[in-house]
């Protein structure tokens, strides 16, 4: 193996060390390696909830306040005749 051929396979090897550590969320500081722990995040998924519940109300509302005013409004007159 002559020296230009060792000095490829040395860059190769960095080269593809980097991708893993990148790939794996190893991330180098100071004097160590940390792990940096990739996944959902409980704040962003306990948004993610909160906005679906969120959405679902205001379709509730929509569905109310369009399709059943009807519906609504006859609901109202019984509660007034009752009286």
């Amino acid at each position: 193996m002559n020296p230009f051929e060792m000095v490829v396979a040395i860059i190769a090897i960095t080269a593809i060390a980097s991708v893993l550590r990148a790939r794996y969320g190893v991330v180098r500081r100071h004097k160590g390696e940390e792990f940096i722990q990739r996944g959902p995040d409980p704040e962003a998924e306990r948004l993610r909830a909160e906005v679906k519940a969120l959405k679902d109300r205001v379709a509730v509302l929509e569905r109310l306040a369009t399709d059943g005013s009807t519906a609504l409004e006859r609901e109202f007159e019984k509660l007034r005749d009752r009286d």
